[in-house]
């Protein structure tokens, strides 16, 4: 038996001390099922590319430039081309009218100064008699009419208001702030690379370092397009728009996603000190004994991320649900993409 004993032939429920602190009692043979990931991966990624090219995500008033006033009705909340008439006179445009709960409206329209948004206000606040006069009064006796004209007039339609949030951005602050976003992804990238190189400078056996960095990038694009993706049929089917937070939580998974790929990659440089000639077996080895840490992890952060997107505000929510699909995705191809490249790339090598 060689100086490692965890080879082809040793017994799978044997800890073969390769590095003496493998937490589990049986090994799961996660390399050799790869191509079910690859496949799996790749039916994600191209669904999340086409969807986009087709779709496109659902750009809010951050990039797009315009304002956002959320309103919450104390009495009954009005229909929507009820409010969208009232405000047609103030040339405001394309006037995109969303519910949100029972008694608040979500309104989307061109930027506005202060005086305008004041308008607006005033405008909504006004009585809603012609919406009350539009009832069916054919089958009412006369003294009915005079009742519900009365109450009208009385102010009986008025409509009392909540202003909670109003945004404004010029169009070319939106511009500028897609450019910057693209740049500070590419940055990222490229410094992540270049730290992975540098990290495993020293391993150049059978793979070289920079293929580390190389492979732990993959996956982060492979995470980032998958994201991409969810929120690409989230915009068109559930309405939800990506601005600003969008882009600090995907920043944040790039940083959560290489951590965990790094971690294993860590764990493969350090049994590649006791290297028995098979690879796979090592990268497998490593694998198993980060797989519960990556779970266990992931898990506590899901959890508080779940509270956060049932008991946190509205505003919050978009952020929050970037994070969620982030992790799941992160974690998945720290184990089941990234570490099966690297048998890959070694079999490359070989041939």
């Amino acid at each position: 038996m060689t100086n490692s004993c965890y080879s082809q032939y040793c017994h799978p429920q044997l800890d073969c001390g390769l590095t003496g602190n493998l937490s589990t009692s049986f090994m799961i043979n996660i390399i050799n099922y790869r191509k079910i990931y690859f496949i799996l991966s790749g039916i994600l990624v191209t669904v999340s590319i086409f969807a986009f090219g087709f779709w496109g995500l659902n750009l809010g008033i951050d990039f797009t430039g315009g304002s956002l006033l959320e309103i919450e009705y104390v009495d009954d909340r009005p229909r929507i081309s009820a409010i969208q008439e009232k405000l047609a006179s103030l040339e405001l445009g394309d006037v995109v009218v969303q519910p949100i709960g029972d008694k608040s409206m979500l309104l989307r329209f061109k930027s506005v100064s202060e005086e305008e948004h004041q308008n607006i206000l005033n405008r909504l606040r006004e009585n809603n008699k012609s919406e009350e006069k539009n009832k069916d009064l054919a089958d009412v006796e006369e003294i009915e009419k005079e009742e519900i004209i009365e109450s009208i007039e009385t102010g009986g339609g008025s409509n009392k208001i909540i202003e909670k949030r109003f945004d404004s951005i010029g169009p070319v602050i939106g511009q500028e702030l897609k450019k910057k976003t693209i740049y500070a992804i590419m940055i990222a990238l490229v410094v992540i690379i270049l730290y992975i190189a540098w990290a495993f400078r020293k391993v150049s056996n059978p793979i070289s370092s920079w293929k580390y960095g190389v492979i732990a990038i993959v996956a982060l694009f492979h995470d980032i397009i998958i994201v991409v993706g969810i929120f690409v049929f989230l915009g068109k089917f559930c309405s939800i728009e990506i601005n600003t937070p969008f882009v600090a939580a995907l920043l944040t998974i790039l940083g959560y996603s290489v951590n965990d790929t790094i971690v294993i990659f860590d764990r493969v440089r350090e049994n590649l000190k006791n290297y028995d000639y098979n690879f796979e077996n090592t990268i497998n080895k490593s694998v198993n004994q980060n797989l519960l840490r990556s779970f266990y992890t992931s898990l506590t952060t899901l959890l508080v991320l779940f509270s956060l997107l049932f008991f946190g505000g509205d505003t919050i929510k978009s952020f929050v649900l970037v994070l969620i699909a982030g992790i799941i995705s992160g974690t998945y191809s720290s184990i089941f993409l990234a570490s099966p490249l690297l048998a890959v790339w070694e079999k490359i090598n070989k041939k």
